[in-house]
């Protein structure tokens, strides 16, 4: 599921907060990033459309209904597959490459990478 940059800060409240009320939403929004009311209402519907979000009764209550690691993973692959060819391995050269890790962060992923196969 590709979510847009607007509609994760619609998502980031509901995993923060659980089931939350349109009108929280639009306060909480508002106060942390200056949305109205409108351009709320209208991201929540974008969610609701895409299945990431269910509107219930009463007060429009709204409910998340992907978590935030089903995007995480969903964006990732969507990364991977666009940038490098779906390759795991070219992806991760690259964050090497680009980003670096300490010796701690190595051994970590190492016994990850154990702990997969």
């Amino acid at each position: 599921m590709k979510l847009f940059d607007s509609e994760l800060k619609v998502m980031e409240v509901l995993w923060e907060k659980g089931q939350t009320s349109a009108r929280d939403i639009v306060d909480i929004l508002s106060n942390r990033i200056g949305w109205n009311k409108n351009t709320t209402y209208t991201v929540i519907k974008k969610c609701i459309e895409k299945g990431a979000v269910e509107r219930g009764e009463p007060g429009f209550l709204c409910t998340a209904l992907v978590t935030r690691d089903e995007v995480a993973q969903s964006e990732t692959e969507q990364l991977i597959d666009k940038m490098f060819g779906g390759s795991s391995e070219l992806f991760f050269s690259s964050f090497l490459k680009n980003q670096g890790i300490s010796e701690e962060e190595a051994a970590r992923l190492a016994k990850m990478i154990q702990e997969a196969k």
